[in-house]
């Protein structure tokens, strides 16, 4: 699977209801702070409910200039959520599916 051809799918649930698109992906590194070429996982996809356009950095919860734009893309991309990968039930050509009994999580990010 390559990353890119997820981005903009659509995402549904159980019941075939669209919930969004993938407008992002997140991973995590499981190494020492510093450690020069880690491993990366997948931790899970962001789905937001509008567009599959970029948060272009402002999904950070500190960031907030220059304030047009944060405030723009922040509310472009309300109601946005994280699905951990193991919630995906399906990755099609076009569309991405979640397993019955998701969990959505805040997709902000602290740092």
């Amino acid at each position: 699977m390559i990353l890119t051809d997820m981005m903009g799918c659509d995402v549904t649930d159980n019941d075939g209801q669209r919930l969004g698109e993938v407008s992002d992906v997140r991973f995590a590194v499981d190494a020492a702070p510093g450690q020069l070429l880690s491993q990366a996982r997948l931790v899970g996809i962001v789905v937001s409910p509008r567009t599959a356009s970029s948060f272009l950095g402002y999904e950070r919860q500190g960031l907030t200039q220059p304030w047009p734009v944060a405030q723009l893309l922040r509310w472009w991309h309300r109601g946005s959520f994280l699905v951990l990968w193991e919630d995906i039930a399906m990755v099609g050509a076009r569309e991405v599916s979640l397993r019955p009994g998701f969990s959505a999580y805040d997709s902000r990010l602290t740092r």
